[in-house]
């Protein structure tokens, strides 16, 4: 009877960990009404490296007084152009102007008619709301911030296009910011400035626009309403690559600290859809949730007392972000070409590691080669873990950052595959795949437990220019940590008896599914849903047997139990702190939810056709299905020997396919798992096929070797099984005095 339960009580088990992650949310400390009047000031192209206290004194002092953060300026065309940042300030979401602008960000003329010299009129703004709406995947309507107050004041072309309402009209404009504004900024309770641009090459030049940016900003400090609150963003890229730009709030109730919003959950950062809804939120009006994708921006402690010190972090994240374009492609191009000649290096290794008796067999491959191979898929398994721990060192402060990079990734990969060789138990079966997988674990689950400070800009981790992820686990990540668990739970599971392996397996994984899942660490509801789809399969099939239907069926019924369970308690909470799943739903419920489907679907396309990690997932599963899963592979008879390793496999499979299709990232998940499993699972099929001859004692039954507390797995603690289909030898220790046979 408990032997039926079992199944029953670890679904429970496994819905209680994923709800409990998923269910507790940080207070982000929603903002309240705090001023009359709100001035956004913007100047495209201004970053962290233009400010000074010599050159810009004005946005230096404000600096000192208010909140900074760095900006990801992400519109929904890329780069973000001057035209298009000033859209997606004035939409709350990602928008982007008419036509295309290949090259770069070419000067984009902005038609401003004024017809009875009070407003203004943008007779082109139907038409790029109209483009927004039907041919973008945002659902954006430029003007939403405008339309959400009484009144607005525009001064120069690119405000002109924040300001604007749906049908175009800007209610007050001037050209030019006038000698005395004050006037002017004090007509209505939201005035949007357009100070310049700063987009020069040439240092000088540079400096010289930064220095008139910030004269044109201390005539709207000096003439600010009473009761205001002054935002400062560099509203746009001038040129590709992307970059980061200056965040800057001053006002009642924003002095010191570093700039946040609960969009990107990481102190010090912001987005530029987050200054519309942070704008609104200052004035006490209701937000538009339907349009807005941005946050209110609050702010937090801990930022240094000394401005240079502070000001220091959010100039180098944008080195290390534009670091991290540059080196991140060809680090996986890299990383795929090489387990690809791993692939086929191996394949020749596996047809001739089975020992076959008699004098006409093949020769047998030298053992010096065959462990210099070893050596290697343990390196190449090690490659993104060593990768993620080698932005622990500034690399990206280098004249040369990628062969900085390449230094330090190589130095972390030698070092962990000797930790491997050496560590207790390598020449075991199982020893390198239980060792590989503890190290890449250990890993990425320090790194989450830290704060992830090692995949923010990291070169495998997430970019703060893409603006998709700013805190918790990353795609890549989430791919490493899957597999790591996974292979972590069914390596210590099969150490055990065979009724306690599911216990394990639970135990381990679904701890990682906490982290995953958990808004305080991995920030993952999407991955902890998967994962725990993925730990169900692994309890199911652990102790033996294959996934039958009433297993399958019981995994998928835990799935399912984590997502509604998670979905009524995101549902219930304020529209403003819900999660990317409850947003969805609320979504289907006023009839929006296709546009995050038609998102989901147009980004599991893009990454599916550009990542270099589909190509790591597709030749994976090649070398799995062509090659390791044949007869002469070895991973089958790896599989009959190791039921909890078999079982791990299938989990991460399962998992990491569920956590980029629904993640919208297509293969990558499964391509950083694969990168992991892959190369282990070759190594330990090869090892198995070596010890496929061994004819030894039976296993007494006592746990804590690797084949298992029970004997009828056909191991023993040498990882020997029997030497085939319907074979009556019994493995236990290789090289055993006398070896003895059963009928």
């Amino acid at each position: 009877m408990l032997r039926r339960l079992t199944p029953v009580l670890l679904t429970l088990v496994v819905v209680a960990l994923g709800i409990t992650a998923l269910a507790a949310r940080p207070d982000d400390g929603g903002p309240r009404r705090s001023a009359d009047f709100v001035v956004l000031v913007g100047a495209a192209g201004l970053r962290w490296d233009d400010v000074d206290p010599q050159n810009t004194p004005t946005l230096w002092r404000m600096a000192e007084q208010g909140a900074i953060g760095s900006l990801s300026v992400r519109s929904a065309h890329r780069p973000t152009c001057p035209v298009d940042g000033w859209l997606t300030l004035g939409a709350g979401n990602f928008a982007a102007w008419n036509g295309s602008r290949p090259g770069g960000c070419p000067a984009t003329g902005v038609t401003v008619e004024q017809p009875d010299g009070i407003g203004a009129n943008l007779p082109d703004q139907p038409g790029v709301v109209a483009h927004n709406q039907e041919k973008l995947a945002w659902g954006a309507v430029p003007g939403a911030l405008a339309e959400s107050v009484r009144c607005s004041v525009a001064v120069g072309p690119g405000a002109a296009v924040a300001a604007a309402r749906p049908f175009g009209r800007v209610d007050r404009y001037e050209p030019a910011l006038p000698d005395d504004p004050a006037e002017l900024l004090g007509s209505c309770v939201l005035s949007i400035v357009d100070v310049g641009t700063v987009d020069d090459d040439d240092p000088a030049v540079r400096a010289a626009q930064a220095r008139q940016a910030d004269a044109r900003l201390a005539r709207v400090l000096a003439a600010r309403p009473p009761r205001s609150l002054v935002l400062v963003a560099g509203v746009s890229d001038t040129d590709t690559p992307a970059r980061l730009h200056v965040a800057v709030a001053d006002g009642p109730g924003w002095d010191g600290g570093w700039l946040t919003s609960p969009s990107t959950a990481r102190a010090g950062y912001l987005q530029l859809v987050d200054l519309a809804p942070t704008a609104l939120a200052a004035l006490g009006r209701p937000m538009p949730e339907r349009l807005f994708l941005g946050r209110p921006a609050v702010t937090v402690d801990d930022r240094p007392d000394d401005l240079p010190d502070a000001i220091t972090a959010p100039a180098d994240a944008d080195r290390e972000a534009a670091a991290q374009r540059r080196v991140a492609g060809w680090f996986f191009t890299l990383l795929a070409a090489a387990q690809m000649a791993l692939a086929v290096a191996v394949l020749p290794l596996l047809r001739r590691a089975r020992r076959l008796a008699g004098p006409h067999g093949p020769e047998p491959v030298s053992r010096r080669v065959v462990a210099v191979v070893e050596l290697l898929l343990v390196a190449a398994a090690l490659a993104v873990p060593a990768a993620l721990l080698a932005d622990a060192v500034p690399w990206w402060r280098g004249t040369h950052a990628g062969w900085w990079f390449a230094s330090v990734t190589a130095l972390l990969i030698v070092g962990g595959t000797a930790l491997v060789r050496f560590a207790p138990g390598h020449d075991r079966t199982l020893g390198p795949l239980g060792a590989v997988a503890g190290l890449a674990t250990l890993v990425v689950g320090v790194d989450v437990l830290t704060g992830s400070r090692l995949q923010l800009n990291g070169v495998v981790g997430y970019s703060a220019l893409e603006g998709g992820r700013y805190a918790g686990l990353g795609t890549v990540g989430l791919g490493v940590f899957i597999a790591g668990s996974l292979l972590c739970g069914g390596w210590l599971a099969q150490r055990v008896r065979r009724t306690w392996r599911p216990t394990v397996m639970v135990a381990v994984a679904g701890t990682a599914v906490v982290i995953v899942g958990s808004p305080y660490l991995g920030a993952d509801s999407i991955g902890a849903i998967a994962l725990t789809a993925g730990v169900s399969v692994a309890a199911a099939i652990c102790g033996g047997g294959w996934l039958t239907v009433s297993r399958l069926a019981w995994a998928t019924m835990a799935g399912l139990a984590v997502t509604i369970g998670f979905a009524l308690v995101d549902l219930g909470r304020p529209a403003a702190e819900r999660g990317s799943l409850g947003r969805f739903l609320a979504a289907l419920g006023d009839g929006t939810g296709g546009l995050t489907v038609h998102r989901s679907s147009t980004s599991n396309f893009q990454t599916l056709v550009n990542s270099p990690l589909t190509v790591l997932a597709l030749a994976g599963a090649a070398l799995v299905w062509l090659a390791l899963l044949q007869p002469w592979g070895g991973l089958m008879r790896l599989f009959g020997i190791y039921p909890a390793i078999r079982a791990a496999m299938a989990g991460t499979g399962v998992a990491a396919g569920l956590g980029g299709v629904l993640g919208g990232s297509a293969l990558d998940v499964a391509g950083a798992a694969g990168a992991l499993v892959v190369p282990m699972a070759a190594l330990a099929a090869l090892r198995v096929l070596d010890h496929s001859t061994d004819r030894t004692l039976p296993d007494s039954g006592r746990p804590g070797g690797e084949g298992g507390a029970a004997s009828s797995d056909g191991s023993g603690p040498g990882g020997a099984g029997p030497a085939g289909p319907g074979a009556t030898a019994v493995a236990t220790a290789p090289g055993a005095a006398t070896p003895t046979h059963r009928s």
